[in-house]
């Protein structure tokens, strides 16, 4: 009766579900005792940005770090019950160790020189485009031919555009541009890991339609589905951070977490080749970029700001609003988001060509 109705992959949500736990369960075990270990190692904590909201002062002493058990037990997790045969899952470590160090650094520099600002953005930016660069031309190569450079477009059916030689740059901005939106998004207790596990949690459907499913409204793609079980990790492990990071935040995500987790929401989304489907599902990192980037054009162009702080999310708090207040309301849209990213799999519009 359950496999006539989700096929004969079945295994692939036992295993998604099993993953989900066991990453949830990593983290509620050993979370406190990984605080207190990062609160004897950092005493000031993470620094806090002078010119920031005025009520993020309170937060001094939090310490940050706290994606490196979020990292960890997605890769234990995942590395039990994920196919390890699958090329696609070694991508996806590779994406989260490689961004995890670099998120590392620049928590370390932060921690260590006790500034809000550490490792310059060029060098960052650097890291994050090879790293992106690597992940990107490899799964490319492992990709089917018929699938390799195609841009395709949610709730059209069968439309699609062969990017050629312009998609690996084209994926190798969408990575990037992902980790740098989580991270932009990680300014207020709770709101980034609350976004993820909404974002992670629509992929773990789309990805079992492209991987396992005839559908007509997605292309199938063979072996992509096997990721589902990391989405499904990725969320067991952010409700585990999330119940120490609810405000008010005993630990925070730091780059070490949120550039990773970022980089692997991107990539995950190359894999499936959803990258527009990642963008409405991800939204609202979408609005903290932009958002980012208008202010600083504004500004150029004017001298004055176009929002009262940036990310937007400070712009918010800037107008009086209570930080749990925006917290919440972000997640409210990026649960929308997840729920319309989930119907591009079974709602559309035919494409003639």
């Amino acid at each position: 009766m359950i496999e006539s109705i989700f096929g004969s992959d079945l295994h692939i949500l036992l295993r998604s579900f099993a993953a989900f736990w066991l990453s949830l369960i990593i983290y509620l075990v050993f979370g406190a005792r990984f605080i207190r270990f990062l609160h004897k190692h950092q005493a000031k904590g993470q620094p806090i940005r002078s010119d920031g909201p005025k009520t993020h002062l309170q937060k001094k002493g939090t310490p940050t770090m706290g994606g490196i058990l979020i990292l960890l037990s997605v890769l234990f997790s995942s590395a039990i019950f994920a196919d390890l045969d699958n090329r696609y899952v070694w991508v996806c470590f590779f994406v989260i160790i490689a961004y995890g160090l670099a998120g590392f650094m620049d928590d370390y520099e932060k921690v260590t020189r006790n500034s809000s600002k550490a490792m310059s953005v060029r060098m960052k930016l650097l890291l994050q485009f090879f790293a992106a660069m690597v992940a990107v031309c490899v799964i490319t190569y492992i990709t089917p031919s018929a699938n390799k450079n195609v841009l395709n477009f949610p709730f059209i059916i069968g439309l699609s555009i062969n990017l050629k030689c312009f998609y690996i740059p084209f994926a190798m901005v969408v990575v990037t541009g992902a980790s740098n939106g989580v991270n932009l998004s990680d300014g207020l207790d709770g709101l980034a890991s609350g976004l993820l596990i909404f974002a992670f949690g629509a992929l773990v459907a789309v990805a079992y339609y492209v991987g396992f499913s005839d559908i007509v409204y997605v292309r199938h793609i063979k072996g992509a589905g096997e990721v589902a079980v990391i989405c499904s990790s990725v969320v067991g492990a952010c409700m585990g951070f999330l119940w120490f990071n609810a405000p008010k935040a005993k630990v925070f995500m730091g780059d070490t977490g949120s550039l990773a987790l970022g980089a692997l929401l991107g990539t995950i989304g190359i894999i499936l080749k959803q990258e527009i489907l990642l963008g409405i599902i991800g939204g609202v990192f979408v609005l903290e970029t932009i958002s980012v980037f208008l202010q600083v054009f504004w500004y150029k162009q004017t001298g004055k700001r176009l929002f009262r702080m940036a990310p937007i999310h400070h712009h918010f708090e800037q107008l009086g609003m209570p930080e749990t207040t925006v917290t919440i309301r972000f997640w409210i849209v990026g649960f929308i988001l997840g729920l319309i990213g989930v119907c591009a799999l079974f709602t559309g519009i035919r494409f003639y060509n």
